[in-house]
């Protein structure tokens, strides 16, 4: 630092003798007017031979890492100092939202590229078939409706009649007397045998388990088959009920307008509606054939192409979760620890390349970077390494200047044509710059 000090002050003195000398020269002569202030500083500078800068040590290779995304840490998966290679994964956040949001725009792109490839695919044979079957249908029914009743349809109709009316006749004229003395022979038969049967189970009722013998079993169904035919006979003798006369009458009256409906002529009406379907199977029909109308599809690539982007958008916020080496190096600082919330953009690790190093000059003002090229030579001085000099030369010159303290200041860019193992990042240094 004392190097640094005297040198500024060697320039001072000289830069101040200089003035003193052009102002004589301009008040001795008095057709040549006085030089500007700056112009005057610049040729004190020239005068020194060297352009002293001051500057610090950075590595050839860095990077300043931060998420794009704020979150809390789950995973630090290196320490300060550690090298890394390029890629290596440093740092996760929490990335359960993330991984079920990639999940989700997985479903819905696979959900449209289904529908795309359907409407590419077209009708399968099978819709292609029950289209044209209905259409068959709907023209068999029209023709057969055009074409009226059929000989053996009207016969067929005619015979239904004359068998209701039959059965009707048969309903009100009741049972006929040898119908009659027929079920009283039945009934007569089955009391004969209920008590035969009712004999033999009073031999045996005061057994032990008399339910479960053949007597028993008999006796019941002796019982069944005579309050059977007993009902029977009930039946015949009562005659027809207003129940047994309705349902006839009502069977009768059906055949009869079964018949009159197969002989009538079709209807208009009913033409018409089966044109009209016919007109509807045969535009079902061209429509599964003709397939999808490119609109549509043109409609389901698009959804495609949006679910394909909102996959790669999740994908990228998820990839957004963990911080990777942007290259192989060291890591010289991490601020961060697990559980921590992290802001977007905030600096927690910085990455360098240590095994080759420059130094930034932070000092170099617009009215000495004029006089500094790329290729100029210099010679290096490092705070820490007192008595050491480096020599070095420009590798390249920022065009921005910025304002530092009310100077604009450049930064010049020298590489050191030796590196040493003793220096470190953000090490102060001194470059004295050749012309």
């Amino acid at each position: 630092m004392i190097d640094k000090a005297m040198n500024k002050v060697i320039l001072t003195l000289i830069g101040a003798a200089l003035l003193t000398i052009t102002g004589c020269s301009a008040s001795s002569t008095a057709s040549q007017p006085a030089q500007p202030t700056a112009n005057t500083t610049q040729a004190a500078v020239k005068a020194s031979g060297k352009i002293v800068a001051e500057g610090r040590v950075v590595p050839a290779k860095s990077a300043a890492l931060g998420f794009t995304v704020g979150g809390v840490v789950s995973d630090v998966l290196v320490t300060e100092g550690a090298m890394v290679e390029a890629n290596q994964v440093l740092i996760r956040l929490d990335s359960r939202a993330q991984v079920a949001a990639v999940a989700q725009a997985d479903a819905a792109l696979r959900r449209t590229q289904s529908r795309l490839a359907v409407l590419k695919a077209g009708a399968r044979s099978q819709e292609v078939e029950s289209a044209k079957a209905a259409l068959e249908g709907a023209q068999a029914q029209l023709a057969k409706l055009q074409q009226g009743a059929r000989p053996e349809d009207v016969a067929a109709a005619s015979s239904a009649i004359d068998i209701a009316q039959a059965q009707y006749q048969q309903v009100q004229d009741g049972a006929s007397q040898p119908q009659i003395e027929a079920a009283r022979a039945d009934v007569a038969n089955a009391e004969a045998v209920l008590k035969l049967r009712q004999a033999d189970y009073d031999r045996v009722a005061f057994q032990a388990g008399v339910a479960a013998k053949p007597e028993s079993i008999a006796l019941e169904q002796a019982t069944n088959n005579y309050a059977s035919a007993k009902a029977r006979y009930d039946d015949l003798v009562k005659g027809a009920t207003a129940s047994s006369l309705g349902s006839a009458k009502a069977r009768l009256q059906q055949a009869v307008a079964q018949y009159a409906s197969i002989k009538a002529a079709p209807r208009p009406a009913d033409i018409d509606v089966l044109k009209a379907e016919i007109h509807r199977a045969q535009a079902q029909l061209d429509l599964v054939q003709a397939g999808s109308r490119a609109e549509d599809i043109a409609a389901a690539q698009a959804d495609v192409d949006a679910a394909t982007a909102a996959l790669d958008q999740a994908r990228k916020s998820l990839d957004d979760t963990e911080m990777r080496a942007s290259f192989g190096g060291v890591i010289a600082y991490l601020n961060v620890k697990a559980g921590e919330q992290v802001a977007p953009s905030a600096i927690v690790a910085r990455l360098g390349d240590l095994n080759a190093w420059e130094i930034e000059t932070t000092d170099l003002t617009e009215l000495n970077v004029v006089n500094v090229h790329e290729g100029t030579t210099a010679a290096i001085t490092v705070d820490a390494l007192p008595g050491v000099e480096i020599p070095g030369k420009v590798v390249r010159m920022r065009q921005y200047g910025e304002n530092k303290q009310g100077d604009i200041v450049y930064t010049v860019v020298i590489r050191p044509d030796t590196q040493n193992d003793k220096l470190r990042w953000n090490m102060t240094a001194s470059v004295a710059l050749d012309r």
